[in-house]
């Protein structure tokens, strides 16, 4: 009897116990990249070993953010009923997403494993910039970008940025390596990463996949700009952007295949252009009408940016 009135005494504490409140798709993706932190700290371990020991536990961080960041991107996808494209937190997040599900598939071949080491600083940077609340504006029931062929727009152009992203880390491997070849060859030698030819050949094909993906990519957004706007080419600053960035990538596959640029010059020039990519997709983004149309359509807004 004492013990039965106790409880009596508490029915809220009863009522809200057994309560599970759940997370938010902010909150999962935040957890998400907590992981991808704790993958590059774990990068910098390896890096201070000279990649003697295999990564495993970095391969399971990085899959273990990837479950979160799925979690997260499918809870925003179902509120909306649609492609969770809408806006630059929603598209940064699908280029994190589409980096990290590349490398796991290719890291579960042992030896292309150690992209995750390059792979998760670059995950958690851009992890920590997508959590800005400025990138994350609340829309309403219809967001601004809709469509069927909007979402494949931009799901083929994000696509090809995640493969960009790859690229550029099978880039930096190659640099590493390279490096340890010619100062510390004993590094080099006991390094688990792959071949230097190898890290070349990954890096090239990443950058073709890339490239077809953009195109297109490319392709599918002039024909819906035919629809909205009559027109297959208008000069909104974001598609001039795409366009320099296809002519980029044009540049280095060719320069590769037809002029044998090869090696370092190669290598430096994939990474400078997803350098490039990276600084000023958001910026492009922000200036174009087509994309971001309510923000340039108000004069109050523009003032205050």
């Amino acid at each position: 009897m004492p013990r039965r009135a106790g409880f009596a005494a508490c029915p809220i504490l009863l009522l809200r116990y057994p309560r599970f409140v759940p997370l938010s798709d902010k909150m999962y993706f935040l957890i998400a990249v907590v992981f991808y932190g704790l993958s590059a700290l774990y990068a910098v371990f390896l890096l201070r070993k000279g990649f003697r020991e295999d990564n495993r536990i970095n391969y399971f961080l990085l899959l273990s953010g990837a479950v979160f960041h799925t979690i997260a991107m499918l809870r925003r996808g179902f509120s909306l009923d649609r492609c969770p494209i809408n806006n630059l937190y929603e598209a940064t997040t699908f280029v994190m997403w589409t980096i990290v599900a590349a490398y796991l598939v290719l890291g579960s071949w042992w030896r292309l494993r150690f992209l995750g080491a390059f792979a998760s600083p670059i995950l958690f940077a851009i992890g920590v910039f997508a959590l800005m609340p400025g990138l994350d504006p609340p829309h309403g029931d219809h967001p601004v970008f809709t469509g069927g062929w909007t979402s494949l727009h931009a799901a083929l152009i994000l696509l090809s940025y995640g493969a960009f992203g790859l690229s550029a880390v099978s880039s930096v491997m190659y640099l590493t390596q390279d490096r340890d070849l010619k100062f510390n060859k004993l590094r080099a030698v006991s390094s688990l990463m792959p071949p230097i030819q190898r890290l070349e050949l990954v890096t090239g094909k990443l950058l073709f996949a890339g490239f077809v993906l953009l195109t297109a990519g490319l392709l599918v957004g002039f024909a819906g700009l035919k629809e909205t706007h009559g027109t297959y080419f208008t000069r909104d600053t974001k598609v001039l952007w795409s366009a320099l960035v296809w002519l980029g990538c044009l540049a280095l596959l060719v320069s590769r295949w037809r002029f044998a640029q090869r090696g370092r010059r190669f290598a430096w020039g994939t990474v400078g252009m997803f350098a490039f990519v990276l600084l000023t997709f958001w910026g492009s983004n922000l200036l174009s009408n087509i994309h971001n149309p309510v923000a340039n359509d108000n004069p109050a807004a523009g003032r205050g940016r």
